[in-house]
Formats: C-alpha cells, structure tokens, sequence
C-alpha cells in the first residue's frame, strides 16, 4: 500500500514491508520504486523492514519541486528515515547513490551503512577514449537523445543498452509502465532535470561518511568505460577502511533488476560483516 510523506516542497510516495532494522531503497532517475521489485520480497525473509521510496517527480511523487540535486534527493530520504524512526541502512542507486552518501555524512546518527548500486558519486570526467568501447558509445548517444529531445523511445533505447544479457521475465510489461510513467505531466522533465546536475555535491561529502559503505558495480555499465575503476575511486575517496567494492560480472548499470539475488547476497555478508 502506497503512504506519502509531505516535505519541504513536495510530497513523496512510499511503502513499506516487514520487520526488523530498518533499510530505505532509493532508485536512480528515470525509474520508480518498482525497480527494487524483486530485492524488497528477499531483504523482508531476510529479516530488514524495507521502506521503498519514490525519488522527487518520479513514479506517485509529485512533480513540482524547485531542484534535483543529490543535496536534495538526500534530504528526502533522511525525511522519511525520521518519519519511520530510524536509524536505517540506506540503498542508493545511480542518482541516488550520491544523495545516499550525503545523507550518510550529514546524519550519522540515522545511518548504520550505505550501499551504492553503480552511483553517481564523483564530478565525471570525460574521456574520448571511453567512446572506443562499444557500450559507452550506444548507452551516451541515448541518453543525449532523451537529455535534449525529452525522447522516452531514446531513454527506452538506452535501457536496453544499460540492460545488457540478463533481464527479468516482465522486462517488457516493465518497460511500458516506464514508457507511461514518463508520459504523464512533468515525469520527463524530472528525469531531464536531473540528468543535468552534478555528482559534485556528493563526491564532496564522500570524506566525511563515518558508516561501512558498500560499491557494487557491474563490469558492463555503460555508464563508464572501466566500471571497476570508478567503483574503485569512490572507495579510495572514503575515509580508510570504511569501503568495499563489489563487481557483478555482466551486470550493467541495473544490476538490482538483472542480479537481485546476488545484490541482496552481497548486502548481507556486508551487513553482517559492519554489526560485528
């Protein structure tokens, strides 16, 4: 059942299943809180109450909010981390892997540990020799395409690319709710907006997380030309000894719908592994 949370600007849609500490799913731009429909059934046996939560103008969130940023996106989750009494872990992925880590460093005392599923956690630099590899080129010419034409033909051709391999049975009925969602009055512009701001603010605050982290990367993101090598930066960016990098072979940037067994097997033996 869909709750909502009324913050500063908007108002947020979540739900929550099951008992035990806390966890708070974040998904990345574009999406709704269905992409974690297949990790939130095995963190509930698994022991976690899952609250599950849909980013500012993404899927029942309202629309009409004054800015995008990571900054923001990180106080809505720790909004709603108070609001169920906290302290919870925090999932983040994409987008959110940055506004989970600033969550982390501005509350330490709301947060136990911080996974980050492929994030945006570092300013990028581009490389024209990220363009030789094959996937990076196709995945960057889609998102351009929905960046300046507002295209959910281009931001569906681009799932496909950061979908690579293995894709779950309801894949295509998955799509069109996407496809829908993205056509209803100001979805498209929440996704373009946030596809222009910057990982900045959160590669800034990556020194200052004091909780065990958690990087899983897929070595077929398109998003980055060496996807461990990003996954390792961010871990070299935190304090010493705080991260941990995971890589899921063929995985790409949705490695939580193509992988959830494994993303959830790996979040448990790094929970396990941060209480003792």
């Amino acid at each position: 059942m869909t709750q909502f949370l009324e913050v500063d600007g908007g108002t947020l849609a979540y739900d929550v299943h099951g008992q035990g500490p806390l966890v708070v799913l974040a998904h990345g731009m574009g999406n709704s809180r269905q992409a974690y429909r297949f990790m939130v059934p095995e963190l509930v046996a698994a022991g976690y109450q899952v609250a599950n939560l849909d980013l500012r103008g993404c899927g029942e969130s309202s629309v009409d909010w004054p800015s995008w940023s990571r900054t923001d996106i990180a106080g809505d989750i720790l909004a709603l981390v108070r609001h169920l009494g906290g302290p919870a872990v925090l999932v983040g992925h994409s987008i959110a892997g940055g506004a989970v880590t600033i969550a982390a460093a501005q509350a330490p005392e709301l947060v136990t540990a911080v996974v980050e599923l492929a994030p945006f956690t570092r300013a990028q630099v581009f490389k024209v020799s990220d363009l030789k590899v094959s996937r990076v080129r196709r995945g960057m010419t889609r998102l351009i395409g929905m960046a300046l034409l507002g295209s959910t033909t281009q931001w569906k051709k681009y799932l496909e690319v950061a979908n690579p391999g293995v894709r779950p049975a309801d894949w295509d009925s998955h799509l069109a709710e996407i496809e829908a969602s993205l056509r209803e009055p100001g979805r498209m512009k929440a996704l373009q907006k946030m596809g222009q701001t910057t990982p900045a603010d959160a590669g800034a605050q990556l020194g200052n997380v004091r909780c065990p982290v958690l990087v899983i990367m897929g070595t077929d993101d398109p998003d980055w030309g060496s996807p461990q090598a990003e996954g390792e930066a961010v871990v070299a960016a935190l304090p010493e000894g705080l991260g941990r990098l995971e890589m899921i072979p063929g995985a790409g940037h949705y490695l939580h719908t193509q992988y959830p067994s494994q993303v959830v097997s790996l979040m448990q033996s790094f929970l396990e592994e941060a209480r003792a």
